[in-house]
C-alpha cells in the first residue's frame, strides 16, 4: 500500500482510547485463509461498505474485506453525527457549478441520506442511542450570526442569542440556527447493526485482510490479500481517508485525508449540566472554517471535537488532543475541571471539488469508487455505498450530477499534504470575522 501520511496515522496509536469501542463489543469476522470467488468484491468495511454489501446481499454474492479489526477506521471512531452534508460548497458555489436544480438536487441527496439511516435502524431493530432534532449551527461571531440569518429559509429555525439560554444551550455564541434533519448516535453500534443484517442476508465479511493489488483477470478481477486471492466479477472501492495511492493506481492523488480529533468526558451530573447552562441532547457545531462539534449523549457524556491536525506522530498527536482539550475548557468554562476519559484521532476524506465522488473507475470497466465526504459519512456513507450496489448490479445510482463528476487529481501528488498548512491558515483568518 502507498499512503500519504506517515505510518503512525494507520496504526492502532491515533484510535486508542475511542469511546465507542467500550459502548459495543466487536464482531468475531472471520480472516480470509483460502482462495474466494465472488461476484462483488468489496475492498473496506465501514459505512460505504458494509451498506454496499447490505444492498447487494439478497441478489449476488458478496465479500466484504477490511483491512484491520471491525470498526477499526472512521466508521468506528467518528463523532456519530448523522446529518446533511458531505460537501464543502455552500448553496450559491453549488448553483454556479451545476445549476440551481443541480443544487437543490444535491441538497435533496442529503436529505434522502439521513432519512436512509434512519430507515436502517428501524428496518433492522438497531438499538444506536440515537437522539436530537436534527442539527444546531452555532455562530462565533456577529459576522458568522449576520450569514446565517442570511442563509436561513422556512425549513429551519434561527434563534438569537437571547433564545439560547432558554434552549439548553448556553455559551459564548452570538445566536445560531437549527435545521430539522438529523441526529447523533453510537457509529459504532449503527455500523456492527448494519453489518450484521447483511451477513444474515448472506454478505461474507471479512476482518484483517487487506488488498493488497488488484489485477485485471479474464472473468472480472483478482484481488490479493495476506490470505488467499478473490476473483470478483465487480470491485467496489470504499476505503475513503483510508485509501491507498495502489488500490487502485487510479485513486492516486484523488483524495486528501485531513486529520479529526474527538474527546468524550465523563458522565456529567444534572448540576454539572445547569452550572454550564448546556442541558440540550442537540448535536451542534459552530461556524468556524476549522469547526468545532458537540453534543451531550444520552448517558451524560459530552463529546466534543474538532478539525486540525496536520502532522501525524506521537508528539503530533498529543499536541492535537492537548489543543482540543485547550479549546473545550475555553467554549465551556464551567466545565474546565471535568477531565477527558477517552480521546481518540481519525481522517475524514476530501476531494478537490469538494464534493463526494460516487461512480467508475476509469480504464476499469466494473470497478466502481465512493470517497470524500468532508467529515459527514454516516450519513453520505450509507447513501454512497446503496448507489454504489445500484451500479454494481447494472443499474441507475440515481445520483445527483454533483456527486458523478470524475474527481481531478490534487496538485503535487504524493505531496499534496503541503497544500493543507496554507489552506488552514487562511481559514483559521477567516475564523477571526
Amino acid at each position: 500500500m502507498k499512503r500519504i501520511f506517515p505510518n503512525y496515522a494507520y496504526s492502532n496509536a491515533p484510535r486508542d482510547g475511542c469511546w465507542w469501542d467500550e459502548t459495543v463489543s466487536s464482531p468475531d469476522w472471520p480472516e480470509v485463509q483460502e482462495d474466494l470467488q465472488v461476484d462483488v468484491a468489496v475492498i473496506g468495511g465501514g459505512f460505504t461498505g458494509i451498506s454496499a454489501a447490505l444492498h447487494l446481499a439478497e441478489t449476488t454474492s458478496v465479500a466484504v474485506f477490511e483491512a484491520g479489526p471491525p470498526g477499526w477506521g472512521a466508521s468506528g471512531r467518528n463523532g456519530g453525527f448523522c446529518c446533511l452534508g458531505g460537501s464543502k460548497l455552500n448553496h450559491a458555489a453549488m448553483a454556479r457549478r451545476h445549476g440551481r436544480a443541480g443544487a437543490l438536487a444535491y441538497e435533496t441527496a442529503e436529505a434522502d441520506a439521513v432519512q436512509l439511516v434512519a430507515d436502517l435502524l428501524a428496518r433492522y431493530h438497531i438499538d444506536a442511542d440515537t437522539h436530537s432534532n436534527g442539527e444546531t449551527q452555532l455562530a462565533h461571531s456577529k459576522h458568522a450570526m449576520d450569514v446565517l440569518r442570511q442563509k436561513s429559509d422556512k425549513t429551519g429555525i434561527v434563534h438569537e442569542a437571547k433564545d439560547l439560554p432558554a434552549l439548553g444551550m448556553e455559551g459564548a455564541f452570538y445566536g445560531g440556527y437549527t435545521m430539522p434533519v438529523g441526529f447523533g448516535l453510537n457509529p459504532r453500534k449503527y455500523l456492527f447493526g448494519i453489518a450484521r443484517a447483511a451477513k444474515t442476508k448472506g454478505a461474507h465479511l471479512f476482518q484483517n485482510s487487506p488488498v493488497l493489488g488488484i489485477k485485471k483477470s479474464a472473468s472480472g478481477f483478482a484481488l490479493r490479500t495476506p490470505g488467499g486471492q478473490v476473483n470478483a466479477q465487480v470491485v467496489l472501492v470504499c476505503t475513503n481517508g483510508y485509501s491507498s495511492e495502489d488500490i487502485p493506481d487510479w485513486m492516486s492523488g484523488r483524495y486528501l485525508p485531513a486529520q479529526s480529533t474527538v474527546m468524550v468526558t465523563r458522565p456529567l451530573s444534572q448540576t454539572e449540566q445547569l452550572e454550564q447552562g448546556w442541558t440540550s441532547a442537540q448535536m451542534c457545531y459552530d461556524t468556524r472554517n476549522l469547526l468545532h462539534y458537540f453534543r451531550l449523549m444520552p448517558d451524560g457524556r459530552f463529546l466534543f471535537g474538532m478539525r486540525g491536525g496536520l502532522r501525524s506522530s506521537a508528539r503530533s498527536e498529543a499536541s492535537i488532543r492537548a489543543k482540543v482539550q485547550q479549546d473545550f475548557k475555553k467554549m465551556f468554562p464551567a466545565w474546565s475541571k471535568v477531565e477527558a476519559t477517552h480521546m481518540w484521532s481519525g481522517l475524514v476524506c476530501m476531494s478537490r471539488a469538494l464534493t463526494p465522488y460516487v461512480g467508475p473507475v476509469q480504464g476499469q470497466p466494473g470497478m466502481f469508487a465512493g470517497f470524500a465526504y468532508h467529515g459527514n459519512g454516516v450519513a453520505m456513507g450509507a447513501y454512497s455505498g446503496r448507489a454504489l450496489a445500484r451500479l454494481a448490479l447494472g443499474q441507475s445510482a440515481g445520483l445527483p450530477a454533483a456527486m458523478c463528476q470524475t474527481p481531478e487529481k490534487f496538485p503535487l501528488g504524493r505531496w499534496r499534504r503541503a497544500l493543507m498548512p496554507p489552506a488552514y491558515a487562511l481559514m483559521g483568518l477567516a475564523d477571526l470575522r
